[in-house]
């Protein structure tokens, strides 16, 4: 048989409700070169049966049925099955428009260089719970990037890491990820395993290409409700990953200007621990002196998209005197900001 273009890793657990659009999505593809590897990561419900539905219908999938281990285990071992030219994840509660990967796969091959990741943005989808109700919108990346006209590194578009991890709107070159040796951590659950496998992607490429058109549906966290509280481990786990992608900043000898940009992501997770938890939770409080205490002041002091009442809370929580840096390039990042916002009002969905 011919390799196929694309290898579609689909890993599932218990989302029978879902899983359905997802596959008729993928099934449905422009391009039909696929595999599409759908792994069952021990659900309960009634998932499995729906994949060896699809499964009899269309010879180009692989279902693999195993005890659960986690989202970051379950896709390693469609790493390890797939034969692909091109790796795509999918997250199994999500689906794509028909013509994602045939245009991703057309786009990097319009380049003489050995693409290595190619990139698009995304439709975040809010309160698709209630049709009523539900709203769409282009993430960051829709208003704030333009297609490339050339290959680059993550030094020239540190906005990759400032945004959601996102590692599904992107096609990776299965001979980069083996040659580099690049593979999922292994954490129970979902575990956020996206987060590290984006830090050590992004870095180890040489030639990424952003694709500026929105193929993906995403559909984000509910609402929560009146009285719910977050769980030790919902605080935690955000601040663990902050850490380790840190970590993997660091060992690869990341900029000053990559460094900075994480650094935003860590005040993003530490704003949203504060609005679900509260500041007086002793754990956000712990979770964000610590990390605190591993970023450089400096670079706070004199980071451009971070506010004056951000850097403030930042040196009170480190109990050190905010020093009096004036950044020239707030100004710039703010006019930047408002064009952004307006492009975004004007093109609320920017779905393909």
């Amino acid at each position: 048989m011919t390799d196929p273009l694309v290898s579609v890793i689909v890993p599932v657990c218990n989302v029978e409700g879902f899983l359905d659009q997802c596959l008729f999505s993928i099934e449905r593809q422009t391009l039909a070169s696929l595999e599409i590897i759908c792994i069952n990561d021990g659900s309960t419900d009634n998932s499995l049966a729906i994949m060896r539905k699809h499964e009899t219908a269309d010879k180009r999938y692989v279902v693999i049925d195993k005890e659960n281990e986690g989202y970051g285990a379950t896709c390693n071992r469609g790493l390890e099955l797939a034969r692909g030219e091109w790796i795509a994840i999918i997250e199994p509660d999500d689906w794509i428009a028909p013509t994602m990967f045939e245009d991703m796969v057309s786009f990097a091959g319009s380049f003489q260089e050995r693409i290595e990741i190619v990139k698009t943005p995304w439709v975040e989808v809010y309160n698709w719970d209630n049709p009523q109700r539900e709203t769409r919108s282009a993430c960051r990346l829709q208003s704030r990037m333009s297609t490339s006209t050339r290959p680059f590194s993550l030094e020239e578009r540190p906005l990759l890491i400032e945004t959601h991890p996102a590692i599904w709107s992107a096609l990776y070159r299965r001979s980069f990820l083996n040659e580099c040796g690049l593979r999922f951590r292994s954490y129970p659950g979902a575990g956020w395993a996206d987060n590290p496998f984006l830090i050590e992607t992004l870095m180890h490429a040489h030639a990424i290409v952003y694709l500026n058109r929105a193929y993906y549906c995403y559909r984000c966290e509910l609402p929560k409700p009146n009285g719910w509280r977050p769980s030790d481990e919902r605080i935690t786990m955000p601040f663990e990953r902050w850490n380790t992608m840190l970590s993997t900043l660091l060992d690869l000898g990341a900029s000053d200007s990559l460094l900075m940009a994480h650094y935003l992501r860590g005040f993003n997770y530490v704003s949203q621990a504060i609005d679900e938890a509260g500041w007086k939770h002793p754990l956000v409080q712990k979770k964000t002196k610590e990390m605190f205490a591993r970023m450089d002041d400096s670079l706070v002091a004199k980071h451009p998209k971070l506010s004056g009442k951000r850097k403030a809370f930042f040196f009170e929580v480190k109990g050190e005197k905010r020093p009096a840096v004036f950044v020239p390039e707030r100004a710039c990042y703010l006019i930047e900001e408002i064009a952004a916002r307006v492009k975004e009002r004007l093109n609320p969905t920017a779905f393909s």
